[in-house]
């Protein structure tokens, strides 16, 4: 299910890195330490915002990523 707070996700499972944009606020935050298999619950979750929210969000350091302007 498409989540409505949440557009778009990438995963760096090397370096353990979830990047995600916010549909609201158009930013990305990059979340630092994620395992493969809570980004994989993430994936599967039927409501992503909720999973989010519940196990990612003040579960790992993050940083908003600067917009290029270009």
């Amino acid at each position: 299910m498409p989540s409505t707070s949440i557009r778009k996700t990438e995963y760096d499972p090397e370096n353990r890195i979830l990047s995600v944009w916010f549909v609201a606020s158009g930013k990305r935050y990059e979340f630092e330490g994620v395992p493969p298999e809570t980004f994989a619950a993430f994936k599967a979750a039927f409501a992503k915002g909720r999973y989010f929210n519940e196990h990612i969000r003040n579960h790992f350091r993050y940083r908003l990523v600067a917009i290029d302007d270009g």
